[in-house]
């Protein structure tokens, strides 16, 4: 792993005194600390919040079902599959992936949230990891427990990026926070000045030019000496984390948006794919050889109805699916304990039945990448939670 040069004395005073830099400090990601943390273990973890219900039988098609044409959902042929399973066309970028081993699902999974269907309680009890909600002021995230569980770690192992609030960082042990704001603007005096706190500190001159690239490409700006490698606010958020990761962060967590698909399914969810189909592979490409130590989990708040609705969408669900990617993945496959499409097997009657909750596959794959024992995992980080068999999804 490549090492940061030391922070030299100019840096360490302008992270230490906060500059306002014509700025607030809630507006401006340059006074967020970009100096990194050492962790007591390698590998890396990356959660993506894939919020609106991704609806997981489209992306990850169980075409071996023979109810599943039944339910009005697409058939067309995807990427290669297993012959039960195919992936939604959008996923055909990551067909290398999957054939690596370094992309695989998980179906027929949910959080323990039930029947209200509300995407804000449903992403809250996501994020917060527990079996219900329970009182605001009590709550954290599960990535913040994680984080408690570990001695000697400090705020910036961790990082929340984007412009949504991260809850699933939340919690009393800290976490570092990065937003791209497109209120940002820098004076002349100010740009002087970042010039010379930055002179004789190469990472961090990279890192705030960087800052302000994404900064003005999320606001719709012309970035300053971006060139030709100006692209969506999803790569460029996934190119920062990677950058960080790439250091000596270890966990990164932002959220994609656009998977409420009610309507016209068949465009809006293949959109959502390719978006998320870049945001892996940025990750991969940034990543370098550390991709190899890292595990990414995509995660939504829950699923879809199995049949499809007479605007060509899916409403609100339950069970649905999660994917996972990174080099330290046991992945090419489906893990799915199937609980099939007729009728009397939906939930509800109108919802793919969740067999698995989605906080046992994460917990397995923490367990593998950091060492956790089960009784951590299932009191500390995601209490109430009994992992059940291990799918070994870490090599």
């Amino acid at each position: 792993m490549s090492s940061r040069p030391p922070a030299s004395p100019s840096r360490r005073r302008f992270l230490a005194g906060g500059l306002a830099l014509g700025c607030s400090a809630a507006a401006s990601p340059l006074v967020t600390p970009i100096a990194l943390a050492s962790a007591p273990w390698d590998n890396r973890l990356v959660v993506v919040i894939l919020r609106g219900a991704m609806d997981g039988l489209d992306a990850i098609r169980p075409v071996g079902d023979p109810d599943y044409a039944a339910l009005g959902r697409e058939v067309e042929d995807g990427p290669p599959g297993d012959g039960f399973w195919a992936r939604h066309p959008a996923l055909a970028p990551l067909d290398p992936l999957w054939a690596a081993g370094e992309m695989a699902a998980a179906h027929a999974v949910s959080t323990p949230y039930r029947d209200r269907r509300s995407h804000f309680d449903g992403q809250d009890l996501l994020e917060a990891g527990g079996t219900d909600l329970g009182p605001a002021s009590a709550r954290s995230g599960w990535l913040n427990r994680l984080i408690e569980t570990v001695p000697g770690t400090t705020a910036e192992i961790a990082y929340a990026v984007g412009r949504e609030r991260m809850a699933i960082l939340d919690g009393p042990a800290a976490a570092a926070r990065w937003s791209p704001d497109a209120r940002l603007a820098l004076s002349p005096a100010t740009q002087q000045l970042l010039e010379l706190v930055q002179h004789e500190d190469p990472a961090f001159r990279d890192a705030s030019r960087e800052a302000i690239a994404i900064a003005a490409e999320v606001a719709g700006q012309e970035a300053p000496e971006a060139g030709e490698d100006r692209r969506g606010a999803h790569v460029q958020l996934a190119r920062f984390a990677a950058g960080r990761l790439r250091a000596e962060t270890r966990i990164a967590s932002f959220s994609l948006s656009g998977w409420d698909t009610h309507a016209r399914q068949s465009q809006g969810i293949g959109v959502a794919l390719g978006r998320l189909a870049d945001v892996v592979l940025t990750l991969r490409e940034g990543l370098g050889p550390v991709w190899e130590k890292t595990a990414v989990l995509c995660v939504t708040e829950f699923g879809r109805t199995a049949r499809l609705n007479g605007s060509g969408g899916s409403d609100h669900g339950t069970g649905g699916a999660m994917l996972l990617a990174g080099g330290a993945l046991r992945g090419g496959r489906v893990v799915a304990d199937w609980p099939g499409l007729s009728e009397a097997a939906l939930y509800d009657r109108r919802d793919l039945m969740p067999t698995r909750d989605v906080r046992a596959h994460a917990g397995w794959v923490m367990r593998g990448l950091f060492g956790l024992d089960a009784g951590t995992v299932e009191s500390a980080v995601f209490p109430g939670l009994d992992l059940g068999p291990d799918p070994r999804w870490t090599l």
